[in-house]
């Protein structure tokens, strides 16, 4: 798999890309895969508050529900609403499709996420 330099990446499988003063988050390749074909996506609250590690939102699949992690402290400034009528777009095109944009409290802390190399080594090992 190969995986863009331009981002950060998260243990639970989200990638983080700097867009201006803010970060796109999405699902990995690797994470859509592993769900499969994708349903829905949403219960993003614009404007809430995260601590690291809290629920952000949801992506469903005809698989599985799976919970989106804030990567770092921050709030939740956008969500991306053409995923509404077409979730199908994450798996289409996981790295071009952002679903939600986070405002870290601290930017620095995007920093300490694992770089490609550290997430290709997460997914390697299972």
């Amino acid at each position: 798999m190969s995986l863009p330099n331009d981002r950060k990446y998260t243990s639970t499988h989200e990638w983080v890309k700097a867009d201006g003063d803010v970060f796109q988050v999405g699902i990995t390749d690797n994470a859509q895969d592993q769900l499969g074909d994708l349903v829905f996506v949403g219960d993003f609250k614009v404007g809430a508050a995260l601590s690291a590690g809290d629920t952000a939102g949801v992506v469903e699949s005809v698989k599985a529900a799976s919970d989106l992690y804030a990567p770092v402290d921050g709030e939740i400034v956008a969500f991306n609403d053409t995923l509404d009528g077409q979730p199908d777009l994450i798996n289409q095109a996981a790295f071009d499709t952002w679903i939600f944009k986070f405002k870290p409290n601290n930017a620095a802390d995007v920093d300490a996420l694992l770089d490609g190399d550290g997430y290709q080594s997460l997914v390697d090992a299972g």
